[in-house]
């Protein structure tokens, strides 16, 4: 028999509208147990050593995976959501001090407005600036930044409004806030720019790779997402054209070619541009700062997971990261809500399989509010699979992310 105890590592996102990626990994984690069975046993590691390790992509979650892997301590302070309104609002400091690790969407996230109709053209990202002050006055050297989430279009200039930078019109007047007064930024005030502002490193974590403006940009795909009309839309994206060539003739920065510019609402725009922060796959990041590829080294079985597992789930999502720092001799699994690519396309992800934990037709509204026994079933039932194989000799082939023997 196997010398060796076989290690799962679940690492999972998110269900959005339904469970934390904490909670799923703890979900998928009973699955494993119910698998195996005698769950006192397997609590002891004699069947098989579980690794929980929740993941997030840069947006909404990605500050509670930080800080329950241990890696950082909560701070809370007073901040205003994206409409101007009083709110709290948590960050995480690194344990050392350095880092902070701050999620956008803690200010100007879009449930924080959801109780009031849309206002796209006002909302805008003053309050992650605040976050961001007081991270400044902690002292840290790094920021870290997920910005995904947001109820914003306003390309960041309430962020930076925050820091010190004013917007001028023509006149020499600040612009209104918001994406409303994007179309009439004609230049750039950086004179009462936080101290600290440039002197630490800023990390942005994107979900998306969208571009600042067009077809494709802030405005016209997530614009009606955060209530945005056709009209608004139109406007919002003129707005960020013109934000773009005003920070261009300050800077000499590109935003309109700079790749994931267009991610919540323009935010990474400003800060590209004026802070020189660098924009990073919010997977990539998380996985890097929680040390995915040293837990998934040994792994027999590597879990991950989403909502709904689709194109974008292979276009810097959490589940293409984490194939990218899994072993390519380890299988990789997917449980998701829905899975929409073919056997051939998750083949050609470098995935052994994925699977729905629908049990048949469903609406769903009954996979929300039965998520976490969906989840532990379906990972019970992949599980069991592979522990038949687990429990060969030692000389047998157990498993290939190419190919896939028949228990013995």
């Amino acid at each position: 028999m196997r010398k060796r105890t076989p290690t799962v590592v679940l690492a999972p996102d998110s269900f959005k509208g339904s469970l934390s990626a904490v909670d799923v990994a703890a979900a998928m984690a009973a699955g494993v147990r119910v698998a195996l069975g005698a769950d006192v046993r397997v609590a002891l590691g004699a069947d098989v050593r579980i690794v929980q390790c929740p993941l997030a992509d840069g947006g909404e979650g990605t500050l509670q995976t930080f800080l329950s892997a241990g890696n950082a301590e909560p701070r809370v302070i007073h901040a205003h959501d994206a409409l101007g309104r009083e709110r709290t609002a948590r960050y995480g400091l690194s344990n050392d001090g350095r880092v902070a690790i701050i999620e956008a969407a803690e200010a100007n996230g879009l449930p924080h407005v959801a109780d009031v109709p849309p206002a796209p053209l006002r909302a805008d990202t003053f309050g992650v600036g605040e976050i961001a002050v007081s991270a400044l006055e902690d002292g840290v050297d790094e920021i870290l930044l997920c910005i995904g989430g947001s109820a914003t279009t306003d390309g960041g200039t309430g962020m930076l409004r925050a820091l010190g930078v004013r917007f001028l019109d023509a006149d020499g007047r600040d612009v209104a806030p918001g994406g409303a007064g994007l179309g009439d930024i004609a230049a750039v005030d950086e004179s009462q720019l936080h101290p600290r502002a440039r002197s630490v490193r800023w990390r942005v974590a994107t979900d998306v790779d969208n571009p600042l403006c067009g077809e494709n940009g802030a405005a016209a795909v997530f614009g009606p997402q955060k209530g945005a009309t056709a009209d608004q839309v139109r406007q919002l994206d003129s707005g960020l054209k013109q934000l773009a060539i005003a920070l261009r003739t300050a800077y000499g920065a590109d935003v309109l070619t700079l790749r994931g510019a267009g991610a919540a609402g323009g935010m990474a725009a400003c800060l590209s541009a004026i802070l020189g922060a660098e924009l990073v796959p919010g997977s990539d990041l998380v996985s890097e700062t929680v040390g995915l590829r040293s837990l998934c080294a040994d792994a027999d079985l590597v879990i991950t997971g989403e909502g709904a597992f689709d194109a974008q789930s292979l276009q810097g999502k959490v589940v293409q990261g984490v194939v990218r720092q899994t072993p390519p001799e380890c299988p990789v699994v997917v449980i998701a809500g829905t899975v929409r690519l073919s056997a051939a396309e998750i083949r050609a992800a470098r995935i052994s399989a994925a699977f729905s934990i629908a049990r048949g037709p469903a609406e769903l509204h009954e996979l929300l509010d039965n998520t976490a026994e969906l989840l532990r079933e379906a990972t019970a039932q992949v599980v069991g699979l592979i522990d038949s194989q687990w429990s060969r000799p030692a000389s047998t082939p157990t498993h290939s992310r190419a190919t896939a023997d028949c228990p013995s």
